[in-house]
């Protein structure tokens, strides 16, 4: 049944009144909790003092967004905007030499932040990659690609090369990993694009160019490396209007810094979980409503990120990764990804190279086993990363065998049977049941598996029947309002491509 099947203005009106009314009640459960526990002796280390005129303290459990915009914050505008100078300047004096000024902007602000030593680990890795690269063997370059992966990831490998980095500070381990891991990624993709296309020879200087591009530098997203090339090779001209586009992505990543912090002056969902005993006690909306925001936040910060970094980027005449596709928005498993570099070169190199169109069970399965095995690699192998690696690609298996199921047989016969709206109907309640297990397989990794048991007792087994079924219709809702929006897209889109081929 087609995406642009539409259901009455009505009923679409009754589902987001549900949906409305289901996250304000979960939403005035979660704030009383938060006010219940600010006091308590669990909540100390992760809740601080904030705003002391409202008498509001704030949620501080997560380290990586309190270094970022707060410690560290004065130290990354200046590190951008000093980037965002140089590069303008270039641009208007040798535009020909842009990407050799990003390149040496980067190496500067990586021996000032880590130190020459980290410097020269990393240029040894990019040699080893940029060498093979030159043999052409497609299979060396990834085996060797992923061997470096390993050495940042697993002892003794990880324990030798952190001691290159000079001095000692909060965000040190966090630049550490984060600069090696992509390095390789991107070494990598060069290494790959250069035996996939021998005839254009790229040089190690495209290589240092491409790897030392401050602003992904340390976070991403990641650019495969015929993407970047091709971009920053490209005479820098502006688009009518794309400067506006750009002060407002700017405009709302700022929006969404000062949204955050208010949230977490209200709402403490990132200490809560820690502490089982006083999770245990939320009633069930409240505990359905904490497992989704924890997902909902670590895509508002991914996506915070991302917004920052593309906006420098783009500033410098890149079209970089967009953001990931919000978690609310996320019923199918096939969709489900919190950075849409990582996931790019995942499906280029790996996922779509040995799965082909993804249409066939045991292909499928072949190539969703070795990108979650190389996934595994990226996150850091460990029990729990095992485990959401498991859950995430059966549920990406599962997602093929029941599609193949419901294409013959009985199944297909009875769908057949069903009216277009009935279809999209029994379809969006099948979506309400995938968006649960996306969350449960996710929170796995970004909480614990402790909360993750208690969530799904709590609504799969001591709530059975009237909290489950009370969580999958309001689910239900919210999958039908983002069908409703994908078939407005999708309209849109037929009326351009309509407009385009008369014009």
């Amino acid at each position: 049944m087609g995406i642009k099947t539409a259901l009455p203005a009505a009923e679409l009106g009754l589902y987001s009144l549900v949906l409305s009314g289901a996250l304000a009640y979960a939403g005035r459960g979660l704030l009383e909790a938060s006010q219940d526990g600010a006091h308590r002796k669990a909540f100390r280390e992760s809740v601080r003092p904030g705003w002391e005129y409202l008498g509001r303290k704030m949620d501080v459990a997560d380290f990586e967004w309190v270094m970022w915009f707060t410690n560290f914050r004065n130290v990354i505008v200046f590190a951008l905007s000093g980037h965002v100078l140089f590069a303008k300047l270039c641009t208007m004096v040798a535009p020909q030499l842009r990407s050799w000024m990003y390149a040496v902007y980067g190496v500067l602000a990586v021996v000032g932040t880590m130190g020459p030593w980290y410097l020269l680990l990393l240029l040894g890795h990019c040699m080893v990659l940029y060498v093979a690269s030159l043999l052409g063997q497609r299979w060396l370059c990834l085996a060797l690609g992923l061997a470096s992966l390993a050495s940042f990831k697993v002892d003794p490998g990880i324990s030798w090369q952190s001691g290159f980095v000079t001095g000692t500070f909060d965000l040190q381990d966090v630049l550490f990993h984060g600069g090696s891991s992509f390095t390789v990624l991107r070494c990598t993709s060069f290494a790959l694009e250069s035996c996939a296309h021998p005839d254009r020879r790229y040089s190690l200087a495209d290589l240092l160019k491409y790897n030392f591009y401050l602003p992904f530098f340390f976070f991403g997203p990641i650019m495969t490396f015929d993407r970047f090339h091709a971009q920053v090779s490209q005479e820098p001209v502006r688009p009518e209007g794309e400067l506006w586009h750009i002060q407002a992505q700017a405009g709302l990543s700022a929006a969404a810094i000062v949204a955050v912090d208010v949230f977490f002056h209200f709402f403490y969902i990132l200490t809560i979980p820690s502490d089982l005993k006083f999770a245990s006690r939320l009633p069930d909306s409240a505990l359905a409503g904490l497992a989704y925001s924890n997902l909902v936040y670590d895509w508002v910060k991914a996506a915070v990120l991302f917004g920052v970094v593309n906006t420098v980027a783009r500033l410098d005449h890149l079209d970089p990764p967009q953001p990931p596709k919000c978690i609310t928005a996320l019923y199918v498993f096939g969709e489900t990804h919190f950075d849409r570099g990582i996931n790019d070169w995942l499906c280029k190199y790996v996922y779509d190279h040995i799965g082909g169109d993804h249409s066939t069970v045991i292909p499928e399965l072949a190539a969703s086993v070795a990108t979650f095995v190389v996934t595994t690699l990226w996150l850091g192998p460990c029990d729990i990363v095992y485990l959401w690696s498991v859950l995430n690609c059966f549920g990406l298996n599962f997602e093929l065998w029941v599609q193949k199921l419901a294409e013959r047989g009985p199944l297909a016969q009875i769908e057949a049977r069903l009216s277009e709206q009935m279809s999209r109907r029994v379809r969006a309640l099948c979506g309400a049941v995938n968006f649960w297990a996306i969350i449960m397989y996710n929170l796995v990794s970004l909480n614990s598996l402790e909360f993750t048991e208690l969530v799904a007792r709590r609504l799969i087994l001591t709530g059975f029947p009237q909290t489950t079924l009370a969580v999958l219709f309001v689910t239900y809702c919210g999958v039908q309002l983002v069908k409703e929006r994908e078939r407005s897209l999708a309209l849109e889109d037929e009326q351009r491509q309509d407009r385009e081929k008369l014009e």
